[in-house]
């Protein structure tokens, strides 16, 4: 498959491609603030890399959070721009997924409890297991104070929350590992969500958020979106 995968929702900025049976190209830098800025550059920098346009993609695929909500709104408005330029449908992957699976390659996990720092001294936690195909969540996404998290006992922890969080989560002796929403990880998600029929119109390319959400004003959201459709029409 051709697939342009990109995750905002953190401090870092994770885009990567894959085209076919080739090796994925990846781009990680900082996020936050300059993820706006970046993210369109150097998503068409891998597309030129690898070979490919906007137009031979099968779907635009980005982390749909929960987290940052600059992050969030900046993501859905550039996979929405992206796609509706070229004419292809989105796959919206939730962040905390993302961070199962990037588990499972580091440590062979089928059984994770993800966490995501949601600041305001709280994370975001939600639990997945494996089925050999697909991960499938286990209950809803939490938001809690760290010290008040629930842990399944087969779990394995997994996210970015220890260096901040660690010494107030209920560890018990629990093997942890450290990772984030990264675009590789949904690129390995994507063609099982996709055969589920998990893809959107572009116009769906909505945010999940958990804690109350902040409003993107109209003039911010059509900015970023004209702004990704006018470099898709740009594409050959």
């Amino acid at each position: 498959m051709n697939l342009l995968a990109f995750d905002t929702s953190t401090e870092a900025l994770s885009i990567a491609v894959a085209h076919g049976d080739a090796p994925v190209l990846e781009y990680l830098g900082r996020g936050g603030a300059n993820a706006s800025a970046a993210l369109i550059p150097q998503a068409m920098t891998l597309l030129g890399r690898a070979g490919l346009t906007l137009r031979e993609l099968d779907a635009v695929v980005f982390g749909c959070g929960p987290g940052s909500f600059t992050g969030l709104r900046t993501a859905c408005s550039v996979a929405q721009g992206l796609a509706l330029g070229a004419g292809v449908p989105v796959l919206p992957v939730e962040t905390l997924m993302a961070v199962a699976e990037d588990a499972r390659r580091l440590m062979g996990a089928t059984d994770v409890l993800a966490l995501l720092d949601a600041r305001m001294d709280e994370v975001y936690a939600a639990r997945y297991r494996h089925d050999g195909r697909l991960w499938r969540r286990d209950g809803d996404i939490a938001l809690t104070a760290p010290q008040a998290l629930q842990l399944p006992p087969d779990s394995l922890l997994a996210g970015n929350v220890f260096a901040a969080y660690g010494s107030r989560i209920p560890m018990e002796g629990r093997q942890a590992v450290v990772t984030t929403p990264l675009a590789a990880a949904l690129l390995r998600l994507a063609p099982g969500l996709l055969a589920d029929g998990e893809g959107r119109p572009a116009e769906q390319a909505l945010p999940l958020y958990v804690r109350d959400k902040v409003a993107q004003t109209t003039a911010e959201r059509e900015a970023v979106r004209a702004a990704a459709a006018a470099q898709a029409r740009m594409s050959p």
